[in-house]
């Protein structure tokens, strides 16, 4: 017996969850997407036929990640001060991504700490 989709409202907009089906679909490639930057890569591929919104959810976050250390990287290269928010930057990166991939395993659909509800709206379209 396959589970109907469901939607709850938070706040101003609507999300919908993703069936039990997709979670266990697309718990491989949401998993991917969290392996460096050619994992990410390969998870969007993997997930451009089959359109999963599980997948699809995690792939967002896992993009946010990426963009958000590359800014931190152009930031380290800003003498002490950039140093000093790359080197902090990097532990809160570090933490948000264990809590990312764990979500994917665990199959849960969750934003990652901090920036997760930020890469939700930056990147609804994708």
């Amino acid at each position: 017996m396959e589970a109907t989709e469901t939607t709850e409202t938070t706040g101003s907009r609507t999300m919908a969850s993703a069936t039990n089906t997709d979670v266990a679909e697309g718990k491989s490639i949401a998993t991917i997407a969290y392996l460096t930057v050619i994992g990410l890569i390969i998870a969007f591929v993997m997930n451009g036929e089959r359109k999963n919104q599980f997948a699809r959810y995690h792939i967002q976050q896992s993009l946010g990640l990426a963009l958000t250390g590359l800014a931190l990287g152009i930031i380290g290269m800003i003498p002490i001060l950039g140093w000093l928010i790359s080197i902090i930057g990097f532990f809160v990166m570090l933490y948000m991504w264990i809590m990312g991939l764990m979500n994917a395993i665990n199959e849960k659909q969750q934003p990652i700490p901090f920036l997760g509800k930020k890469y939700e709206v930056w990147f609804q379209n994708l």
